[in-house]
């Protein structure tokens, strides 16, 4: 017998119609994300925030460890230092890290070094792993699929933050470490991901993108 304690799951089932008209209504909701990087500096309501990464935190992960801290960063001088430190790793990306095809393959983008939406974007979300589990007094405790689990749990917040209204773009200064240190995070959490959330500003243009078709992302069996 199993020593967790268990509780009923209190599962709805739907009928047919009403499981394809949500499944239809979320597809289409996701069509409309796109990754923007012309921000309005226009505030944006942070309880909004708040129930977005209280959706991310209902993730699936490794052994219910939930291997993540999502920092909420706002205020402009901490927002300025996170974006000159993510601009000195981009130039050493494409001045030298990035190959070729890399480069050519950014190129339609119009991405470069310059990554000004981290100040103007009213805010940024760092989401964090926890590669270990810090007990305190140097006792470290065992985290599973950490990469897997916060994966799932920053796309279910980028899902929830796109269903309320905001936009997003994930942006992945690779390496990441800086983050940590400007932040302050303790040393078993691992920067995964960088957010900025805001609306998009009145003049924002994104490219003309075709995703691909469901027939060729399917492999049916």
């Amino acid at each position: 017998m199993s020593d967790a304690p268990f509780v009923p799951l209190g599962f709805e089932r739907l009928d047919p119609e009403t499981m394809l008209a949500r499944a239809r209504a979320f597809a289409e909701t996701a069509e409309r994300r796109r990754s923007v990087r012309a921000f309005s500096s226009d505030p944006i309501p942070m309880s909004v925030v708040d129930e977005c990464i209280r959706a991310a935190g209902t993730a699936p992960s490794g052994a219910h460890k939930q291997p993540w801290t999502f920092a909420v960063v706002t205020d402009p001088d901490i927002k300025r230092r996170v974006r000159e430190a993510a601009e000195e790793e981009e130039r050493e990306n494409y001045g030298g890290r990035m190959n070729e095809e890399w480069l050519e393959d950014l190129r339609p983008f119009g991405t470069n070094a310059e990554k000004p939406f981290l100040e103007v974007a009213p805010a940024l979300i760092v989401v964090f792993r926890h590669s270990w589990e810090d007990r305190g007094e140097g006792d470290r405790g065992q985290n599973y699929y950490t990469q897997e689990s916060v994966g799932i749990a920053s796309g279910m917040l980028l899902a929830a933050l796109n269903a309320a209204g905001l936009a997003t773009l994930t942006h992945t200064p690779s390496p990441m470490g800086f983050l940590g240190e400007v932040l302050g995070r303790p040393k078993n959490e691992k920067a995964f991901l960088l957010i900025p959330i805001g609306y998009p500003a009145d003049d924002c243009q994104v490219p003309d993108l075709e995703r691909k078709p469901l027939e060729d992302i399917v492999a049916r069996y």
